[in-house]
């Protein structure tokens, strides 16, 4: 359960928050004065969760501006991961032609790195808990710097296929460890927000490659895709080097203090040393925890947690299908419906971008906003609230791909219409929506195993989206595009707005069993 009322500190106690899975409040007495004053004088009040320390190390302690580099470098990291995927597609008839082998064969190169991306965070995480993220995210983008160079050199189909997978198995891990990132350095009441600049990056890195190399591909070589990509991976190796700071290693619980609890709410920070510049280049462990195969497979128990499983199935499907889908679907049904070039196919993205970008605009900020409200108001502090938010983005992209399916149904051949383009920008709007809401939603459920709950969210999304390619072109050739669409929103109904509703009403009701008993 996701939920903790206040109830009254003895004498001479106050009520503070704390990072803590079981409760979000607790008695003053578990901190000091000093640090009462620290953070009173640094944040302006006590009412935080989690509970910073009284050291200027601590990420909850950074500077705003310190905080928003960081998460920003870790959410464009997140785009170029899932925009070097996507980016490619203009460039399928190039390959077709360099490399001897048909289109179909081609888009492999995309789909090889999608599943490669659900399946490499996993190995990627257990490592930074023991050697910390900037080490992971320094080799990571300097290896894919390496990779791409790689690709501008590739003669055959094969080598450039390993290429890829390379590039994806260096680039993709903040795809699952970047909402820890957002959970180390910044509080519960910031948490929508921030967090909905880490899924927007991941959703719009999809359509805004093929928007952007549509260009590029009929005015330059393709070798030009793979350096632009390698200039971008170098800068990011300069920007975490000089401007990255470590967000894990500080944050330890502390031994129990009194007889009511049985683990003190307050956390203690390792008194180190703030890093030099010189430290960036040493990898060091911080966490002496040996490798087993629990930890790179534990992430997979969050399967018995309702809060967790649903959320993340619900936005697999329709991260599949308004998304994915209408990516995958614009050259061979828009393009070929309008008889577009490259080039115009590309601009047909914008709408997706455009769509994903608005729905942000809502969705986090308003997440926060409601949840403040609704705790200060009640007297609850309550994650199963947000899912209030997830019912206009579900209504959204349920009217979307409708009006994107029968607009384009009934579309003239030959003639462009904007129409079905429309529809496409209000299913992406409602996707950021669902995608912000339901994945700050399962962290806030598992504070404690927010980078787990990245892993099992990215997992389920992109097996599914692995799989969507395949079968998706299939449908739409055998029905038409309006029946096409409504077999995606009658799946998206039955299997991803209808258990969130019920997973929303038991929680209101009391009725789903406590997760406090998540281990971490």
């Amino acid at each position: 359960m996701e939920e903790t009322r206040q109830t009254p500190c003895p004498e001479g106690k106050e009520m503070i928050h704390t990072h803590n899975e079981h409760a979000t409040q607790t008695c003053g007495s578990y901190i000091s004065e000093e640090l009462k004053a620290y953070i009173v004088q640094r944040h302006g009040t006590l009412e935080l969760d989690p509970l910073p320390s009284y050291l200027p190390q601590d990420p909850l302690n950074w500077p705003l501006w310190m905080k928003n580099m960081n998460m920003l470098m870790v959410a464009f990291h997140t785009m170029m991961a899932t925009f070097s995927a996507a980016a490619i597609i203009p460039a399928y008839s190039v390959f077709a032609e360099k490399y001897g082998i048909s289109i179909h064969q081609a888009s492999y190169l995309t789909s090889v790195q999608i599943l490669t991306m659900g399946i490499f965070p996993q190995i990627w995480s257990p490592i930074a808990v023991r050697f910390g993220r900037k080490p992971i995210f320094l080799v990571s983008v300097l290896g894919a710097c390496i990779c791409n160079i790689g690709g501008c050199f590739c003669h055959t189909y094969a080598t450039q296929m390993v290429t890829r997978i390379l590039n994806t198995i260096f680039i993709c891990p903040p795809l699952g460890i970047g909402s820890g990132v957002v959970t180390d350095i910044f509080f519960r009441h910031e948490r929508a927000q921030k967090m909905g600049w880490w899924t927007l990056m991941t959703t719009i890195g999809t359509p805004l490659g093929p928007f952007l190399y549509g260009f590029l591909i009929q005015r330059a070589p393709y070798q030009w895709m793979f350096g632009i990509f390698a200039i971008a991976n170098f800068c990011q190796f300069l920007g975490y080097l000089f401007l990255g700071s470590e967000t894990m290693g500080f944050r330890t619980p502390t031994s129990s203090t009194s007889t009511s609890t049985s683990t003190s709410p307050a956390a203690t920070i390792k008194a180190a040393k703030p890093a030099s510049w010189a430290d960036s280049f040493k990898i060091r462990r911080i966490n002496p925890a040996p490798f087993t195969l629990t930890s790179f497979l534990s992430y997979l128990n969050l399967a018995l947690h309702p809060s967790v499983l649903i959320p993340a199935i619900a936005y697999a499907l329709v991260f599949c299908y308004a998304n994915i889908a209408i990516i995958v679907m614009m050259p061979l049904a828009v393009g070929e419906k309008f008889h577009l070039d490259a080039q115009g196919v590309g601009l047909q993205y914008l709408a997706i971008i455009l769509g994903s970008i608005l729905g942000e605009q809502f969705s986090g900020p308003a997440s926060d906003w409601f949840l403040a409200r609704y705790s200060a108001r009640a007297g609850v502090r309550v994650a199963t609230q947000r899912l209030w938010l997830a019912y206009p983005g579900f209504a959204a992209v349920v009217a979307g791909l409708v009006v994107w399916g029968v607009q384009l149904q009934n579309a003239e051949d030959g003639v462009w219409n904007v129409t079905p383009m429309v529809g496409a920008a209000i299913a992406s709007f409602g996707n950021q929506i669902i995608t912000t809401t339901l994945i700050t939603y399962a962290v806030d459920s598992c504070p404690l195993r927010s980078s787990e709950v990245g892993l099992f969210v990215n997992l389920l999304r992109q097996i599914w989206g692995f799989i969507g390619p395949f079968y998706i072109p299939v449908m739409f050739e055998n029905l038409n595009f309006a029946a096409t669409a409504g077999v995606y929103c009658a799946i998206i109904a039955v299997a991803g707005w209808m258990p969130v509703a019920v997973l929303h009403w038991l929680n209101r009701t009391r009725k789903v069993a406590r997760e406090a008993n998540i281990r971490v």
